[in-house]
C-alpha cells in the first residue's frame, strides 16, 4: 500500500485493489491462516490485513510494489523458527516474498500455531 493512502474498508476491499497475481497469492495466504486459526476475527490494522485472537495480533500481511510480507508479529517466533525463515527474513519482524515465490503454506501454519499457543500462554498469565 502506497505511503499517505487511505485504509481501505475491510480486508476484501484490501484484496480487490491489489494486481490479480497479489491478489490471489495473499488470498491463499489468507485461505492458510484462516484454517490454521478457525477463530481468528479477520481486520484491518496499520493499513493490512490482520488476524486478531484474543483481542492480540496473531499475525499481518501486506502487499507492496515488489514483493508481498508475512508479520508473525513475534520476535519469539522469528527465533524459534529462524532456519525455516531464513530464505523469507527481510529485517525485524518482516517475512518478504514474491508471487512467483510464497512462503509454503506448512510454514504459515507453524508461525500461526506458534503464535496462537504464545496468545494462549499470556492470557493464562493474566
Amino acid at each position: 500500500m502506497k505511503k499517505g493512502a487511505k485504509s481501505p474498508a475491510n480486508v476484501d476491499a484490501y484484496l480487490a485493489a491489489l494486481p490479480p497475481a497479489q491478489r490471489t497469492t495473499l488470498e491463499k495466504l489468507r485461505a492458510t491462516i484462516q484454517a490454521a486459526a478457525p477463530d481468528a476475527t479477520e481486520g484491518i490494522s496499520y493499513q493490512m490485513p490482520a488476524f486478531k485472537e484474543r483481542g492480540r495480533v496473531l499475525v499481518y500481511y501486506a502487499a507492496f510494489t515488489d514483493h508481498c510480507s508475512f508479520f508473525p508479529a513475534s520476535g519469539a517466533v522469528m527465533e524459534e523458527l529462524g532456519d525455516e525463515l531464513e530464505p523469507y527474513f527481510a529485517g525485524k519482524g518482516t517475512l518478504r516474498f514474491t508471487v512467483d515465490r510464497p512462503i509454503p503454506a506448512r510454514l504459515v501454519k507453524k508461525i500461526v500455531k506458534l503464535r496462537r499457543a504464545e496468545i494462549e500462554a499470556a492470557a493464562k498469565r493474566r
